[in-house]
């Protein structure tokens, strides 16, 4: 018999990646599978047909607990949004929904509650979502990521999981001089790799160029900096470091992106993550174990990274450097304390990775094939 789940969620990676890791932990445990996906269409769409998950474009709609012009476009797209969804749920029918939230997320959550289908909600952040606080009424299921967000959701529902990351980007990292090496990258000097997000980050992009000269004296960057934002930051680095040496220069190494496949490699040969404290960038840092100085984004909904940030930072597996503090000498100076002691770094790398839930994406996958099945 063939079981139907449908994965549903939108916006960024960090909706995304979770989505695929379930997917992939599902596909390996049954062949007897009928993976759907409904949501916004985005950068991400060939990721879910490499998969065979059939695609279903629902509109995307913000909800938003303020004033704003978009509101006036969102709303009549959110109930647009119920429309299409009632009518693809009805030739799809799932006997289960897995909601990641985000944009287009809710309104299939009240199609599916209309046609009475079960549905599991996962909430990344320490600090969940108007999307996924709502959504959590019409849940069966509400897996988290952090034990901070228990208190929202109702107890008798609610299970922490941790956040599902993708399996290469799990285990041990392996020879970190041979990981360099195939980044192109000195095996012998210190490796800060910069992570902005999916889209990037332009606070912590104009923040690594005002500091490249000072952090090229002993150390090399390699700094992800989103695709619109690539062309721009290369032109202006060129421009900054060309009173430089070539071989200083040639310790500035960026990229727009990290395809799947290399986002172990990048992080693999991290000496310390710059990152910002997404749930799902945190989860990532931690599966490796990786040292991390986290930037929370000060604007995000909720305030929900700077939660995320401090409540990974209480482990002793990160440090937090808010952006109204953000500065060339503070972070440097915390590079240096965490890496002049080989005892604190291993510490550190420890705490990170028993933070780290190994188990995340198949305790999910078991809850969804729970109730897929009536369980």
């Amino acid at each position: 018999m063939i079981t139907r789940v449908a994965f549903v969620g939108g916006g960024t990676g960090g909706h995304l990646y979770p989505l695929l890791a379930v997917a992939d932990e599902l596909q390996a445990t049954s062949n007897n599978l009928r993976l759907s996906y409904f949501g916004p269409r985005n950068s991400m769409m060939d990721e879910f047909e490499r998969r065979n998950i059939s695609i279903h474009n629902i509109a995307p709609s913000k909800l938003r607990r303020y004033f704003d012009i978009q509101n006036i476009i969102d709303i009549p797209k959110f109930f647009f949004g119920i429309l299409q969804a009632l009518v693809k749920l009805y030739f799809e029918m799932p006997d289960v929904i897995f909601s990641k939230g985000g944009p287009g997320a809710l309104p299939v959550i009240i199609a599916a509650k209309w046609y009475m289908i079960p549905i599991v909600i996962h909430e990344s952040d320490a600090v969940p979502g108007l999307t996924n606080r709502i959504s959590a009424k019409f849940a069966k299921r509400v897996l988290l990521s952090f034990e901070e967000s228990a208190q929202y959701f109702s107890a008798k529902k609610a299970r922490v999981v941790g956040n599902p990351v993708r399996r290469e980007l799990t285990g041990d990292i392996g020879d970190m001089p041979a990981i360099k090496r195939g980044m192109q990258l000195d095996p012998n000097k210190i490796n800060i790799l910069v992570l902005g997000g999916s889209q990037g980050s332009t606070r912590i992009n104009l923040f690594i160029l005002e500091s490249l000269p000072t952090f090229l004296t002993d150390m090399q960057i390699t700094h992800q900096t989103g695709d619109l934002n690539f062309d721009e930051i290369q032109s202006q680095a060129s421009s900054i470091l060309m009173g430089l040496d070539s071989a200083t220069r040639a310790h500035y190494h960026p990229f727009p992106y990290f395809a799947q496949n290399r986002m172990r490699e990048a992080l693999g040969s991290a000496d310390i993550v710059i990152s910002r404290a997404g749930s799902g960038a945190i989860f990532e840092i931690a599966a490796l174990g990786r040292p991390s100085i986290l930037i929370p984004l000060s604007d995000s909904a909720n305030d929900h990274q700077k939660e995320n940030a401090y409540s990974y930072s209480k482990t002793g597996a990160a440090q937090v450097v808010e952006e109204s503090n953000l500065t060339t000498n503070l972070v440097l100076s915390l590079i240096h304390s965490m890496l002049k002691d080989e005892n604190k770094i291993k510490s550190i790398e420890m705490a990170a990775k028993n933070f780290f839930k190994p188990r995340a994406a198949q305790d999910i996958s078991d809850e969804i094939l729970r109730l897929a099945h009536g369980i």
